[in-house]
């Protein structure tokens, strides 16, 4: 059976590891693989004594995970992202040759980085896992200029990264299609997936902020981030244009980002995980207002998932990973034609109109496990091009 070692430039408890990273290397350890998880730690001394990191290494290593820990380091941003990846290349090299590990497991281009670096001076072979096209994304969000110094030099790396990588996760179909087409590499689609029993203990429970939604009311969702490629100033005008729609809606924002970002009437703050299956499970309807871009081919929201496996029709915008072509062809949704206020009314009519088919919900529900179950389709797809570079 293969080694593996998984490189997250992401804490343990942030939720994305909890939530998405965690699954996964559970099922690939029950399947046999032996796996090593190194996590980079912001403000590690800080936010963990040695109490707390026996305790937590030693339930991971009950669940087939060794979990190794370096220190994540934030400023000056550039300078400090480079130390981290040299510091991570070292640590890499040093772990495959103690532990005589197969595959070196990369989530995003950081660790791809340090694992590119790391893989000549080992056998292992290099999977990079792509959450997305990293460049196109600052570009797209604004945060860069396309074309630009920072732009070019990652997009340099990303050409070489992709040189040097033995084998590819990509979120969707319409990002292999468009990078990977040609690719004799192994290659394979995995979409950001749900537990889909998470959900089902969730789906009769009150979530807490239930009392604070006037009834009778028709609740709509938002979970995720504000800001960015998350659009703030959009989706508030969307909730108005509901509310006039239907002065019964009640906006409901589930988010760790700052609750002052947005201003409507209704309930906006953050939610633990495990408590999101509740809250989703007590709403009508689901929205997922994304500004659309190039690097958006690439992106598989988890968000979109988490909402069909609660049963919620999903308003979305248009260009999203496979999410336009999976709405239109299973009806679990509507489109946005723009990002303005007649967009918005037609859409919220169209869905009003779409949930009177009362075997809505469970269609949503038959699609997320058809294409977004962690286990039929996660786990199974990791293991198989865990077996193919294997074999090569």
């Amino acid at each position: 059976m293969e080694r593996a070692l998984y490189i997250s430039y992401f804490g343990l408890r942030e939720p994305l590891v909890q939530t998405q990273v965690l699954p996964y290397l559970r099922a690939l350890a029950a399947g046999g693989t032996t796996i090593f998880l190194l996590t980079f730690e912001p403000e590690r001394r800080k936010r963990w004594d040695r109490a707390s990191l026996a305790r937590t290494r030693e339930q991971l290593r009950g669940e087939g995970i060794e979990w190794l820990t370096s220190a994540y380091h934030k400023r000056p941003s550039l300078p400090a992202t480079l130390f981290d990846v040299a510091a991570g290349a070292l640590r890499t090299i040093a772990l495959v040759r103690r532990h005589g590990i197969d595959i070196i497991h990369a989530r995003s281009h950081v660790p791809a980085l340090m694992g590119a670096i790391a893989k000549p001076f080992t056998r292992a072979k290099l999977l990079f896992d792509i959450r997305g096209l990293m460049a196109d994304e600052y570009a797209d969000s604004g945060h860069w200029r396309a074309g630009g110094l920072l732009y070019r030099l990652t997009k340099y790396v990303e050409r070489w990264l992709f040189r040097s990588t033995d084998g590819f996760v990509i979120l969707t179909e319409r990002a292999r299609r468009e990078l990977f087409a040609n690719e004799t590499r192994p290659v394979e689609v995995i979409p950001t997936c749900i537990d889909p029993a998470r959900f089902a203990r969730g789906a009769g429970v009150p979530p807490a902020g239930r009392a604070r939604r006037p009834p009778p009311s028709t609740t709509v969702v938002y979970a995720g981030s504000l800001g960015g490629a998350y659009l703030v100033k959009e989706l508030a005008e969307f909730f108005a244009v509901a509310k006039e729609c239907d002065p019964r809606v009640y906006p409901m924002i589930l988010t760790h980002s700052d609750p002052s970002l947005i201003d409507v009437d209704g309930f906006v703050g953050f939610v633990e995980p495990d408590e999101l299956p509740s809250y989703l499970a007590s709403a009508d309807i689901a929205v997922s207002i994304v500004k659309p871009g190039y690097s958006k081919i690439a992106t598989s929201p988890t968000k979109f998932a988490e909402y069909l496996a609660a049963g919620l029709p999903v308003i979305s915008t248009r260009g999203i990973g496979d999410i336009e072509a999976q709405i239109e062809r299973e009806r679990v949704g509507v489109l946005l034609d723009g990002l303005d206020r007649d967009s918005y009314r037609r859409a919220f009519d169209e869905i009003r109109e779409l949930r009177r088919d009362p075997s809505l919900p469970e269609r949503c529900r038959a699609l997320a496990l058809r294409e977004y179950d962690l286990h039929s389709v996660g786990a199974v797809r990791y293991g198989r091009i865990y077996a193919k570079l294997g074999e090569r």
